[in-house]
């Protein structure tokens, strides 16, 4: 594992985290800075389907209640993904739930706080779990963030409840396998996860190698990068990263 780490270290602008946690050893395997705070981007989208599914666990809300006044952001994919539910003005919160995820879509997100009763309300909750956890409308937002080891312990829930009760948590299951963020050296079904990107930052958290057969949970961040658009060196260091992760995977 301390070559993930090595090659990590090899970004030489900034500052990068990642936190790994073994299901296999049921520990955490290693980690570099993973009290880093980072901005979450897209990957907010991820703490506020965690929300809602405790609230479900706990009755407060239920996953076939519909939500109001839906629509879906032009320039995300979920034409591509759900052309099927193009111009639906409400879905289920489970398909909600789902899209958001799936299509990193701010505008389902939003329907869906509204929904659960706005952003401080969210909020209290989720920080009832993970106190440096914060999510925002607008994912660009500064104050849209978290420590990568907190993003880690929610991604390792989510894994774990999956294992436990299915179908409470196949929403959220099933956005981070249908969403797009391929690495090619990774086959798709062995890296469900949740990308999120910003010019100077990067995130990326999820579930590493075979669903069924403990697979890898991992928080992955980068901050006060070059211009991404610019330099993609940084990019390319996190990509290597990931892939001697799912090397490690296939040793085990």
């Amino acid at each position: 594992m301390n070559n993930v780490i090595e090659k990590l270290k090899e970004i030489d602008v900034g500052e990068v985290g990642i936190a790994i946690y073994s299901t296999k050893g049921n520990k955490e395997s290693t980690s570099l800075n993973s009290e880093l705070t980072i901005p979450l981007a897209s990957a907010a989208k991820v703490a506020i389907a965690y929300c809602v599914a405790k609230w479900v666990e706990d009755d407060v809300v239920d996953w076939d209640a519909i939500v109001e006044e839906v629509s879906f952001n032009p320039e995300e994919d979920s034409k591509e993904l759900y052309p099927h539910l193009q111009n639906r003005p409400t879905l289920p919160l489970r398909e909600a739930v789902e899209v958001m995820i799936a299509c990193h879509d701010s505008y389902i997100a939003r329907s869906i706080v509204e929904f659960c009763g706005g952003w401080e309300k969210v909020n209290k909750s989720i920080q009832s779990h993970y106190p440096s956890i914060h999510v925002t409308e607008n994912p660009r937002d500064i104050d849209n963030m978290a420590k990568l080891n907190e993003m880690l312990d929610l991604m390792l829930r989510i894994y774990q409840g999956y294992k436990t009760h299915p179908l409470l948590w196949t929403p959220l299951i099933n956005g981070l396998v249908r969403q797009k963020g391929d690495i090619m050296q990774i086959p798709v079904h062995h890296l469900n996860h949740m990308t999120g990107g910003l010019e100077n930052a990067a995130v990326d958290i999820g579930i590493m190698g075979d669903f069924n057969d403990n697979p890898y949970i991992f928080a992955l961040g980068a901050i006060h990068l070059p211009n991404r658009l610019n330099n993609q060196v940084p990019d390319g260091k996190i990509i290597e990263a990931l892939e001697l992760l799912y090397g490690e995977f296939l040793k085990q």
